[in-house]
């Protein structure tokens, strides 16, 4: 708790001896005595004032994070929303206030609880109030003049448009661990095509260091290569970059919790990872591929086009041979078995893009030599 649960004593403190000054009367009566003295007066402040600290010292803290959670958890939800959801849901608040405050006086009458109930009452009604109107929306939009609905769908389409006028983090990134360790990152930052912030969640951090500090090797020089790329885009400074402590949900996997973050902050999810961008696409939260977008720069290759290529291994398929282009496409070649270890000149019959990449299918460029064995 330290340094906050002692403003918390300070602050009890004080509400405790304050509470006591006006609680002395009160008191008196209670004990059926007349005027406190001073030194019982001084007591009774002080044993309030001590008690009260102690409450606060303890219970202060916890409950000051769980509101900052509940205000910034409020936050994200309002920010989120549609511009038609909010206006539908002032409105039901507004229904429900105006009911509580019709049954008020009935229910002000009630023995002991009266003074309590119209409290209640407005809360529980504003907030069915709310449910009822936003489940009902589209009828409520039925009945508002046309103008209204116009106004209300042009701005929506807006907001979706522009998601970045969400403020907070809905317009940055938030890397996972496997985009930090492939690299590709920093120089794609480097280029001025991602606009930060680039967020660094605590528990991607924490994750990165313990690949870092693995017994394995190769997990070792992965983690320590994802740290240098992090040093390197903070040094840099081409974009922003933000370290972001994310306490919830600490018993879940890296990749729930990357996901439960983007969909409370409004952020996207940079990765790697073929199957967190499906979950991602899955649940609707915004997710950038760098796979999928090194695929997109790779050269359009077309059938019937020639290409030289140096064949490295045998193919899956009998007589097959397979080599690479520069920018790491496999091809694939018919009857291309024998060049192994050759630089021989291809002709494209076909192209397909897969979830893990882009393979050209290729033929062998028929030569003069070729045509007389023939």
């Amino acid at each position: 708790m330290g340094k906050a649960g002692r403003y918390f004593a300070l602050l009890g403190a004080i509400a405790g001896g304050v509470a006591g000054f006006y609680l002395l009367g009160p008191i008196a009566v209670f004990f059926r005595q007349g005027p406190l003295g001073l030194f019982e007066s001084a007591g009774v402040i002080v044993f309030l004032a001590g008690i009260v600290s102690v409450l606060f010292f303890f219970v202060g803290p916890p409950v000051a994070v769980l509101v900052k959670k509940g205000v910034k958890w409020l936050e994200n939800r309002m920010v989120r929303m549609a511009l038609q959801d909010i206006l539908v849901g002032v409105t039901g608040l507004i229904v429900g206030l105006i009911i509580s405050n019709l049954i008020t006086p009935s229910l002000s009458r009630i023995p002991i609880v009266g003074s309590v109930l119209p409290s209640i009452a407005m809360v529980l009604l504003g907030y069915i109030g709310i449910v009822v109107a936003r489940s009902k929306k589209e009828d409520i939009l039925a009945i508002t003049p046309r103008p209204f609905r116009s106004m209300a769908k042009t701005l929506s389409g807006a907001r979706k448009r522009n998601p970045a006028a969400d403020g907070g983090f809905s317009s940055g990134k938030i890397l996972d661990t496997s985009t930090i360790i492939d690299g590709r990152i920093a120089d794609i930052c480097r280029t001025g095509f991602i606009e930060g912030p680039v967020i660094i969640p605590n528990f991607v951090l924490e994750e990165l260091r313990r690949i870092a500090d693995s017994s394995d090797n190769m997990k070792r020089n992965k983690g320590r290569r994802g740290l240098n790329i992090l040093n390197e885009m903070q040094k840099e400074a081409f974009v922003e970059v933000v370290m972001q402590d994310w306490d919830e949900d600490p018993d879940l996997d890296v990749d729930l919790r990357l996901l439960k973050m983007a969909k409370a902050t409004g952020a996207l999810i940079i990765t790697t990872d073929y199957n967190l961008a499906k979950i991602a696409e899955f649940q609707e939260v915004g997710v950038l591929n760098i796979n999928q977008l090194a695929n997109a720069l790779k050269p359009i290759v077309s059938a019937g086009e020639e290409l030289a290529i140096h064949i490295i291994k045998e193919g899956k398929e009998p007589g097959q041979g397979v080599g690479y282009l520069e920018d790491g496409t496999m091809v694939v070649v018919e009857q291309a078995k024998k060049h192994v270890g050759e630089d021989i000149t291809v002709i494209v019959t076909n192209c397909h893009t897969t979830p893990a990449g882009r393979m050209i299918f290729a033929k062998l460029k028929a030569t003069g030599r070729d045509d007389e064995h023939a």
